[in-house]
């Protein structure tokens, strides 16, 4: 069983007897570890999980391929502002902030902070790679923050990938570095801004994993679109563009709106299942980064494109693969006080 089990300081000595005592009368494929009810990881859990993920991925490719055609009409900036801005009305209209003060109040306020600065930091490095890549050239580049995060989990969570998972992330990032051709002909500079992008977004999916037993996820909605809106605003009349037709207003909305409901299924699946278990799914962006660039703005990848995506996508799947052979595994003894995955 994946061991995103929580350590005995974080609940009574008498809880875990009783959860372990519960776990003997339990068939070994049905067992559960010590926690909340919405964060034990089990099969109609994790499917809810991977339903939000998936939607949130969808939401994702939507705020990339509005970034991208706003960036013709204005500086990157803006368009990231814009992307922040309306995600902050959509989620302060679905929250109700004046009904629920409440909202504002956080049980961890520095991860808050870290989460949505990393989230801000990895959109501007995205919208600004965007001006140079192809949505599918950015997306697969992107599809290396999975494996930071599958990497990343042990030390940061206690969600530890064996020597099979290692290996897998190894080949992915042998993909990622198909994708960019350092050194070749068909290497961009700009690709560098997406790698660094996709490390900012490995920190800030494991930070919301860390978040998700502390706030609400209405919380976590309100901060994310915050940080954006206060950081940035200031320097927006210095680089305002006036929009110059209602569709390019209409596409200003989209972004926000995409952004806020991408990230709340996403705190949503976090809250079913670890970050592992997640991480293949988001590679369905590529499918709809393809569709959306040749629908939108023409663009095919090209070949070398395709075969670093597939390498990549391949090291995800066996990732999963692999995470469905842990979750089998029955829960230990040991493992009430010591988060450890066998992996070999």
């Amino acid at each position: 069983m994946l061991a995103r089990l929580r350590s005995r300081h974080d609940r009574p000595a008498s809880a875990l007897r009783r959860n372990a005592t519960a776990s003997n009368k339990t068939a070994p494929d049905e067992q559960q570890p010590p926690g909340p009810a919405h964060e034990r990881p089990g099969h109609r859990g994790r499917l809810v999980a991977i339903a939000f993920a998936l939607a949130a991925v969808l939401g994702f490719a939507c705020i990339d391929t509005s970034g991208k055609w706003l960036n013709q009409y204005m500086d990157p900036l803006q368009t990231v502002w814009v992307r922040y801005f309306g995600s902050v009305v959509f989620v302060l209209a679905l929250v109700n902030p004046l009904g629920r003060p409440r909202i504002f109040v956080t049980r961890a306020p520095g991860l808050q902070a870290t989460r949505s600065l990393l989230l801000l930091v990895s959109t501007i490095l995205n919208f600004w790679a965007l001006v140079y890549l192809q949505l599918s050239e950015m997306s697969a580049i992107s599809f290396s923050a999975p494996l930071m995060v599958a990497l990343l989990a042990g030390p940061l969570i206690g969600e530890w990938a064996g020597p099979r998972r290692l290996a897998a992330i190894a080949v992915g990032f042998l993909g990622v570095l198909v994708i960019t051709r350092p050194g070749l002909g068909g290497f961009q500079p700009a690709a560098l801004l997406s790698v660094a992008s996709a490390c900012a977004s490995a920190g800030y999916t494991l930070t919301t994993r860390m978040l998700a037993a502390r706030d609400p996820p209405e919380t976590t909605m309100v901060y994310s679109g915050a940080a954006g809106v206060v950081l940035l605003t200031p320097i927006i009349p210095f680089i305002w563009t006036e929009p110059a037709s209602l569709l390019i207003w209409g596409v200003m909305v989209l972004c926000g709106f995409a952004g806020a409901v991408g990230h709340w299924f996403l705190i949503l699946a976090c809250r079913h299942a670890p970050a592992p278990v997640l991480a293949p799914f988001s590679y369905t962006h590529i499918i709809w980064a393809t569709l959306l660039s040749y629908w939108v703005f023409g663009q095919v990848p090209d070949a070398m494109t395709l075969v670093g995506a597939g390498i990549v996508i391949a090291s995800g799947l066996y990732l999963l693969h692999r995470e469905r052979i842990v979750a089998k595994a029955p829960v230990s003894a040991h493992s009430l006080t010591a988060p450890v995955i066998d992996d070999t």
